[in-house]
């Protein structure tokens, strides 16, 4: 890329947190990078009173191209430069191999593990994370983890418990579990030391699933502050640590995820790599309860968090084009308020037409500097505004597999969607819908009673008891819902 050129291309950088890579002409990453303002920081490098550093004159003069991913926050840029670094290795950066000018974030292997930041690594059974190149944030990065997975700081070995012991301040304030008092057990503290290494060797998605089965079988026994503590927990584990999440690891042999990205941002030409994708879809049944969604996928890996649906409101009848723009037009207002974060790639399920109406939908909001794109089912045809002829990939392709995964997952999603809100609206017209009953009392009767058809199959007199019913009523409950038994498809 032209000097001009890259500058020109620096211009579009947002004024937000995240990671920039350098590549050289032979597209090969020669130094990685983070900052509070992707747009200041990269042009910082231009400036020619700042080419004080032969290092740094041997670097710009070296720059062929720069790319970008955004991150939520600084946090979450320190520890996607530090995983990119030790990845790639670039020319540029310091030397990670020099380990002992590095911290480790180190988890012993004490009874009752102590979390520390060392700049020594040894073989002494402890788990090592590392190594990172600024104390300072690795140590916020810390204080970030005391509050939702904590573990103890404090020197020394704890043998057996002393519930004489009196716990010390951090436990009042929720930075420590007090082993040391026998405030907990060894295996609870032991759940709790394994979920910290989880999530810092970057297994986020699997401590996540782990944490939410904890949090249903909590909601499930009615013991509601424990479930509302580890949903707290679930979005700081999401905030933290995504973008440290499922990055590969050249020693574990895993795919390259990161060249597929490379992948799809040089096939479709996209000014910088498609870290975030929205995936839009909408779903129906013959115009009725039409549901559009989008789903999102970070780093190739769906954050169901980030999931929406929206019950399209100004369209009637079958038509799938309005609602999409309708979808987008809801959604990314939304993400103009800030309550939402902006993609770096938009993919409609669909062709031609249904990207059009996606594009229209952008244009009204004055969004035009998201890359759109479209995937057609029949012939995986790859459809970009203003081209005339869709890109075709080879099906074993990972740059078409990552984009149907996209696009399948918003189908399940919007069929699921949809589904639940045609029950919602089946079950409402068979109670509901009475003159005379509400939704709590809806609820009330199936508590009681457990099902509609059972509502309608008992005695008028026993129906009536109910509080709050009486005979009237419960002659108009039964009368309606025989009348829309009658009517429904099963009959």
């Amino acid at each position: 890329m032209k000097r001009e050129d890259l500058l020109n291309h620096i211009k579009a950088f947002p004024d937000k947190p995240g990671v920039y890579m350098m590549r050289a002409p032979d597209g090969k990453i020669i130094y990685v990078g983070k900052a509070k303002s992707l747009k200041k920081r990269v042009s910082s490098y231009f400036r020619h009173s700042n080419f004080a550093s032969p290092r740094l004159r041997k670097l710009v003069d070296t720059i062929s191209d720069i790319s970008t991913i955004r991150t939520e926050t600084e946090i979450e840029a320190l520890i996607l430069e530090n995983r990119l670094i030790k990845l790639y290795q670039p020319f540029f950066n310091v030397d990670l191999k020099m380990n002992e000018r590095y911290a480790y974030i180190k988890v012993t292997s004490e009874k009752f593990p102590r979390i520390v930041v060392t700049r020594h690594k040894q073989d002494d059974g402890a788990v090592y994370i590392g190594p990172f190149v600024r104390v300072s944030e690795v140590r916020e990065l810390l204080r970030l983890i005391e509050r939702y997975l904590p573990l103890r700081y404090c020197k020394g070995e704890i043998k057996e418990p002393n519930k004489k012991v009196r716990p010390c301040m951090r436990h009042s304030l929720g930075h420590c579990l007090a082993p040391c008092a026998g405030l907990c057990t060894e295996n609870e503290y032991r759940e709790r030391a394994a979920d910290v290494i989880m999530m810092l060797q970057g297994k986020g998605l699997e401590l996540v699933e782990k944490l939410r089965k904890k949090m249903d079988r909590s909601a499930q026994n009615l013991e509601f502050e424990e479930a509302a503590a580890l949903r707290d927990t679930i979005r700081a584990i999401w905030r933290v640590s995504r973008q440290r999440n499922n990055i590969p690891e050249i020693e574990a042999g895993r795919d390259n995820f990161w060249e597929t990205l490379n992948r799809l941002q040089n096939i479709l030409k996209l000014p910088m790599l498609p870290w975030r994708i929205d995936g839009f879809d909408i779903s129906h049944t013959a115009g009725k309860e039409t549901v559009g969604v989008v789903v999102v996928f970070e780093q190739g890996y769906p954050n169901t968090s980030l999931y929406r649906r929206f019950n399209i409101k100004t369209v009637e009848g079958i038509d799938d084009f309005r609602s999409m723009k309708e979808t987008l037009l809801r959604r990314y207002k939304r993400c103009m308020d800030g309550q939402e974060p902006m993609p770096q790639l938009i993919l409609i399920d669909g062709g031609p037409v249904q990207l059009e109406f996606a594009m229209e939908a952008l244009r009204e909001l004055e969004i035009i500097s998201i890359p759109v794109i479209s995937l057609a089912k029949e012939n995986e045809e790859i459809y970009i505004p203003d081209q005339k002829e869709p890109i075709r990939l080879d099906h074993t392709d990972p740059a078409l597999r990552l984009l149907q995964h996209v696009r399948d997952e918003s189908h399940r999603y919007a069929i699921t969607s949809h589904r639940a809100a045609r029950g919602k609206n089946f079950r409402r017209s068979k109670l509901e819908d009475v003159h005379g009953v509400g939704r709590t009392k809806a609820a009330q009767l199936i508590t009681k009673f457990g099902s509609t058809r059972a509502i309608m199959d008992i005695a008028e007199e026993d129906l009536a008891s109910a509080p709050g019913i009486g005979r009237t009523l419960a002659k108009r409950i039964q009368e309606h819902l025989r009348q829309a038994d009658e009517g429904s498809p099963e009959n």
